[in-house]
């Protein structure tokens, strides 16, 4: 049985100070639309989202941790430009800042090692997971692993609040998909050291304009 680092369930706790219970990335305008109705509609929007969006976010930060962990502060800003260029919602460009912003401050107030002094105030998320789990001496197949569960965690735990669901069905869907975020961890991590061109570029075009739909509503309870 493979060891899971410590650090690792530090950065993926639900309790770590990162902003992210006031995000439902994307399943808040997702049952507002009828897309999501029922536990099987959930399933199947994390499903999607951990093999769209998810591994993208994983594969940036797989690659932003090595890069990290190499002093390699060009490569981290090319990523940072090409994740910008992968994320068409404005809205969504946004909220991606604001978590990135605050991860930062959370884990420069834990880390032992200094992060990159060349990551703006408030990078894309994955490329502040892949820096913070530099810093917390993770390897760029935990920060993939952290991505991916991230992509998950947080709609599901939304999702108390915006179906009428039992717990216990949502972390038993949850519970199915590990075994798809181990696989993607892996895949994710073959791209630490892929040219930032080639990253991959999965999309999920009802999340951004879901997004967009939910930026200009009035009655929300979720950021995004």
């Amino acid at each position: 049985m493979t060891a899971v680092p410590a650090a690792l369930l530090l950065l993926t706790d639900g309790r770590f100070p990162t902003g992210a219970y006031a995000h439902s990335a994307g399943l808040e305008a997702s049952v507002r639309s009828g897309r999501v109705r029922d536990l099987a509609g959930l399933e199947s929007f994390l499903r999607g989202r951990v093999r769209t969006t998810g591994l993208v976010a994983a594969s940036f930060a797989a690659a932003a941790c090595a890069a990290t962990a190499r002093g390699d502060e060009p490569r981290i800003l090319l990523l940072e430009e090409e994740l910008d260029a992968r994320t068409p919602s404005p809205a969504l460009r946004q909220a991606s800042r604001a978590l990135g912003r605050q991860l930062l401050r959370a884990v420069r107030a834990v880390a032992p090692r200094p992060m990159p002094s060349c990551l703006p105030a408030a990078p894309h998320q994955p490329i502040a997971l892949g820096a913070a789990s530099a810093a917390l001496d993770l390897g760029p197949g935990d920060a993939a692993l952290a991505a991916l569960y991230d992509a998950v965690s947080g709609p599901a735990g939304a999702a108390a609040k915006l179906m009428p669901l039992s717990p216990f069905d949502v972390h038993a869907a949850l519970a199915r998909l590990m075994p798809s975020l181990d696989r993607l961890a892996a895949t994710a991590a073959d791209h630490a050291d892929t040219a930032p061109r080639d990253m991959p570029a999965a999309g999920a075009p009802l999340l951004d304009v879901g997004a967009e739909q939910h930026a200009r509503s009035d009655a929300r309870l979720f950021a995004s």
